[in-house]
Parts: C-alpha cells; sequence; structure tokens
C-alpha cells in the first residue's frame, strides 16, 4: 500500500507575532503537521524558541508536532519538548555519542524518534542505527537558517536511504528539509522521501494559503 506523501510547514520562516493565524491557516490549507527547528545557537549558528512555544503550538492544533532539535546535549531537553506536545523528535547523528540510548529515550517517552544528518553527512553511517529508527531526516541546506536553496546532491541521498529501506526490510521514513518548494517537491518525493519541510516557500509566498494548497496539490497523487 502506498503511503501518503505529507507536507509539514516550518514556523522557522512564518510571522511570530500571529503564530496562532499562521497555524490555523496552514491548517486549512492542508498541512499535514507542524515543523519546530529547535535551535541553540552553538550547534548551529542560530537561536529560536524552546519549550514554552512548543507547547502553545500543541494548545493551537491537533496536527502532529514534528521537533528537529538542533542543540548540544539534546537528551537533556526531550522529555520536556515531548512533554510539551511534540509528536515527533529528531536529534542529529553529528553530535549524538550515545545515539541508541537517544533514540530509545525518545520511544519511551511515546514519540517517533528521527536521526537528522547534515549535508555532507554521508548516508552509510547510518547503517547501524536505521532499524531503531521511525525515521531519517536529510537536510538539504546547512541547518540554521530558513530561505537557503535545496543542496542537489541529496536526491542521491534520498536513492541511497530508499535502497536501503528495501534492501533490509526497514520500516523507516524519509523526511526532507531545506529549499523545498512547489517546483523540486515532486522530485524528491519520486525518489523516495514520505514527507517533507516547507518554510520559506510557504509563509514566504505572496499567498501562503494557495502555495501550500498548490503543494499537496502536486504530492497527492504520487
Amino acid at each position: 500500500m502506498t503511503k501518503t506523501k505529507r507536507i509539514f510547514p516550518s514556523l522557522l520562516s512564518a510571522d511570530f507575532l500571529r503564530l496562532g493565524k499562521e497555524i490555523e491557516m496552514v491548517e486549512k490549507a492542508g498541512a499535514d503537521g507542524i515543523h519546530c527547528d529547535i535551535m541553540d545557537g552553538r550547534f548551529v549558528p542560530n537561536i529560536t524558541f524552546g519549550p514554552l512555544v512548543v507547547k502553545k503550538v500543541r494548545e493551537a492544533t491537533k496536527l502532529p508536532i514534528d521537533v528537529h532539535l538542533m542543540i548540544n546535549n539534546p537528551e537533556n531537553y526531550i522529555v520536556e519538548f515531548i512533554k510539551s506536545g511534540a509528536d515527533l523528535v529528531s536529534v542529529h547523528f553529528e553530535n549524538n555519542i550515545h545515539l541508541n540510548r537517544t533514540i530509545n529515550l525518545i520511544k519511551e517517552n511515546g514519540a517517533q524518534a528521527g536521526v537528522a544528518i547534515n549535508p555532507s553527512t554521508p548516508v552509510f553511517l547510518l547503517e547501524n542505527i536505521l532499524e531503531y529508527v521511525d525515521f531519517v531526516l536529510i537536510m538539504s541546506v546547512n541547518p540554521g537558517f530558513g530561505g537557503q536553496k535545496f543542496i542537489g546532491n541529496c536526491y542521491n541521498k534520498i536513492r541511497q536511504l530508499a535502497d536501503l529501506r528495501n534492501k533490509n526490510n526497514h520500516s523507516f521514513e524519509v523526511e526532507i528539509d531545506g529549499g523545498i518548494n512547489s517546483e523540486n517537491i515532486k522530485a524528491v518525493m519520486e525518489e523516495g522521501v514520505d514527507f517533507a519541510v516547507a518554510g520559506a516557500s510557504v509563509f514566504g509566498a505572496e499567498n501562503p494559503s494557495e502555495m501550500l494548497k498548490k503543494m499537496k496539490e502536486i504530492v497527492t497523487n504520487l
């Protein structure tokens, strides 16, 4: 059975002065979930928000909340983010020494667990963790800021993950984040992505609601 392709708008590009209205808008336009980028100014060169904002997002929507932890020592904050309403939590391969333990911590607290990789991190390094994760998040820009252009070599990483999934009968999904727009979302989905994050392409559009509807229409029949 073919899985439904999904789009999670990223609040990193939303208007924080009217965050509740922004969430309501994308929900009405067909968003499948809400993506929250958590940055600490150390692992990545930007600072965003913490569990208190995620809690407010949870109060504003029943959609799945996807929390991407771009922070050092994520294991110290995972439980708090899940208690605040996170349904999916991803941590980075690059700064997680005890990745198995961190993945287990996420699952034990009731959320789906994902591992994220930066554009320069090769897929083969994940082979020993793939059977334990619910999803793999491919960063298709260097993390830290929204509005960047898609890095083209990520198509190959999508194909590699899809091949590993099929070869080893794994059940993980593939998520992609960075530079996703109406021009490339069909291509990444066809290569094997299950759900995509869209930030600036949606919230930065002249009509964000219509843009999200357009992107949803593109992926609906894939």
